[in-house]
């Protein structure tokens, strides 16, 4: 890894860094604000739903805006957009005004789906043999969400209810978290997508990029798309409904910053490691893997709901996320060129969150019916579904794949 390529992916990482005190934030409160904002308990799925939604929404044209400006103007907009969200969402809970919130929630979600793109960039700054190494390593920075949870987030509940007056200042500790981050993104130079060029495998980048649907059916992308979306969708919809289903446990409100602290151990705590593997075993194995490990994890929250189990639990769940996850990223990655990347990568951030926003307003309404285990053993579902679709495909198709997939 070269001078430049190192010292990109440094900066980068140390965006995610900051992004992750407003993944935190988002994760442990979103379930959260609305209800305590509006006092509708029915709700409690509409502000992960309005999160991720919206980052549904600003993925697609996101990525489709790097391949043509580059990838840093783009994710330094991204940070500007999430401090006013992080400022909007506590405004919101201090007057307190619903449509107030709901905008900020908006705006965080479309900067976290925009920032999280950091790793389509870093990807393609590493030699194609190991760009799952290169994602990993970015996407290490953001295992110091785990930090932020119970050393700074989690003491400010110790001694408070989950009013909406309660909640004003934790979301407005985001924003100097995204100032950061805008100012060290602002050091990145190169900008990846040139580094990507002058790889020999890129070299026919001049060539036009092929239309989406043509990308979306070469060989191997529909694979990934698929793990991708359903990887992200089930954790992303489990993530951010775990903090009330805490609560309606019993459970401290400061105690659901341990559990994400945990879970997001589990996202990046091993990332360097699961890199590694990714490229050592291929990302067929990685796809299929963290799927089942994420079934798992997802059952188990049916049975372990105390602190320790449901951590656990939320451990597991987002180490099964890291293995399929950073496998689906680099099969996308390597089945494109440098002006085709940020569109494919965009549109699967697009269906993801999407998915995922679906599946918390579904979540919330399936947990307000029967409750944590049916909620619980409904995502298990679907994450082995699509794993053993994976599983089927690829031993039909063995003989014909490459190494790498």
């Amino acid at each position: 890894m070269n001078r430049v390529v190192r010292r990109n992916a440094l900066l980068l990482c140390g965006g995610l860094v900051c992004n992750s005190g407003m993944f935190q934030l988002a994760a442990a409160l979103s379930s959260l604000t609305l209800v305590a904002v509006t006092g509708i308990k029915g709700i409690l799925g509409l502000g992960p739903a309005i999160f991720l939604g919206a980052g549904a929404a600003a993925a697609g044209p996101a990525g489709r805006l790097m391949d043509r400006v580059g990838r840093m103007p783009v994710i330094r907009g991204g940070f500007v957009v999430g401090g006013a969200g992080c400022a909007a969402v506590s405004a919101g809970c201090r007057l307190p005004s619903a449509p107030i919130a709901a905008v900020g929630l908006a705006l965080v979600g479309a900067a976290a789906a925009i920032i999280q793109l950091s790793r389509a960039a870093a990807a393609e700054m590493f030699p194609p043999e190991r760009r799952a190494r290169g994602i990993s390593f970015v996407l290490f920075g953001a295992v110091s969400g785990a930090l932020w949870g119970p050393l700074l987030f989690g003491p400010l509940f110790s001694d408070r209810e989950a009013t909406a007056h309660a909640l004003a200042w934790p979301w407005l500790l985001g924003v100097p978290f995204m100032a950061l981050g805008l100012a060290i993104s602002s050091l990145v130079r190169p900008d990846p997508k040139e580094i990507a060029g002058t790889y020999a495998e890129e070299q026919d980048d001049a060539t036009p990029a092929a239309p989406l649907r043509e990308i979306v059916a070469r060989r191997g992308v529909p694979a990934a798309l698929l793990a991708a979306v359903a990887s992200f969708a089930v954790m992303a919809a489990v993530m951010n409904l775990a903090g009330y289903v805490a609560v309606g446990r019993g459970h401290h409100q400061g105690d659901v910053f341990t559990m994400i602290s945990l879970h997001i151990v589990g996202m990046y705590g091993l990332v360097l490691v699961v890199g590694d593997l990714v490229d050592t075993f291929g990302r067929r194995r990685a796809l299929v893997g963290g799927l089942l490990l994420m079934a798992a994890s997802n059952a188990a929250l049916s049975w372990w709901g105390s602190v320790g189990g449901m951590s656990l639990a939320l451990l597991g769940l987002g180490l099964g996320w890291n293995f399929s996850y950073v496998a689906a990223t680099t099969e996308l990655v390597a089945h494109t060129t440098p002006s085709e990347r940020g569109r494919l990568v965009g549109f699967s951030d697009l269906l993801s969150s999407s998915v995922a926003a679906g599946l918390a307003l579904l979540g919330g309404v399936v947990y307000a019916a029967w409750g944590a285990t049916a909620l619980a053993l409904a995502a298990a579902a679907l994450a082995a579904l699509p794993a053993a679709w994976l599983s089927a495909r690829s031993a039909a198709a063995r003989p014909a794949l490459a190494p790498g997939e």
